[in-house]
């Protein structure tokens, strides 16, 4: 006995294409003339930071070549190695959460609306992370400080020396945070309660629209 397939509904094949428009992980907040600022300082700094990925690489490849092909190792170039890692990653924090690409737990918010987020968003940041990033930069400055005074050095033989330069990027990372924060805060109360007050920004896709 044959079973009729004519009462039901039809297959429907998502292509690549259409795939972004069910992938709504960002929130869209109003751009305000000062966080357009402090976006396009701490996204220049991330792109930036992210050639180091390259140089790491290429340390990377050159230390293992050197290891094994000819028995040379080099306790320097693993020191090289994690600090231009740590450097890179640090310092494009800031660039995550100014494009709202750092990873959300919050599995509540992306079911609200977007006054909703935005009221979420606002508490988040004048509670939970602008205190968090304050603090982290009141510590990080003096230990990187004291680090420069005391002349730090690697304690491996053959290691790296000023340590201090590794220790002061993690207070600059932090500071860049708060950057982004102070930017996000920005775009957050333009939406709640119209000050600063909103730009118009483009996007790619409404200048391909504006073409059409």
């Amino acid at each position: 006995m044959a079973v009729s397939d004519k009462g039901s509904p039809p297959e429907v094949h998502a292509s690549a294409s259409d795939a972004g428009q069910f992938i709504h992980h960002h929130t869209e907040f109003p751009t305000t003339r000062l966080s357009k600022v402090l976006d396009g300082v701490i996204s220049a700094i991330g792109k930036s930071a992210s050639w180091l990925w390259i140089v790491v690489t290429g340390v990377i490849i050159y230390a293992v070549v050197g290891r094994y092909a000819f028995g040379m190792g080099s306790v320097t170039l693993e020191e090289v190695q994690w600090h231009l890692a740590g450097a890179g990653w640090l310092l494009g924090l800031g660039y995550t959460l100014v494009t709202d690409d750092h990873v959300r737990v919050d599995v509540i918010h992306e079911r609200l609306s977007l006054r909703g987020q935005a009221w979420i968003e606002l508490f988040g940041l004048l509670f939970l992370l602008l205190p968090f990033l304050g603090l982290a930069v009141y510590e990080m400055i003096p230990y990187a400080v004291s680090s420069w005074e005391q002349g730090e050095t690697s304690q491996a033989p053959a290691g790296l020396p000023y340590r201090w330069i590794l220790k002061g990027i993690l207070a600059l990372s932090f500071a860049l945070l708060i950057i982004a924060a102070l930017s996000r805060l920005l775009k957050v109360t333009a939406l709640l309660f119209g000050f600063p007050k909103p730009i118009r920004v483009e996007s790619g896709e409404t200048k391909k629209e504006d073409a059409s």
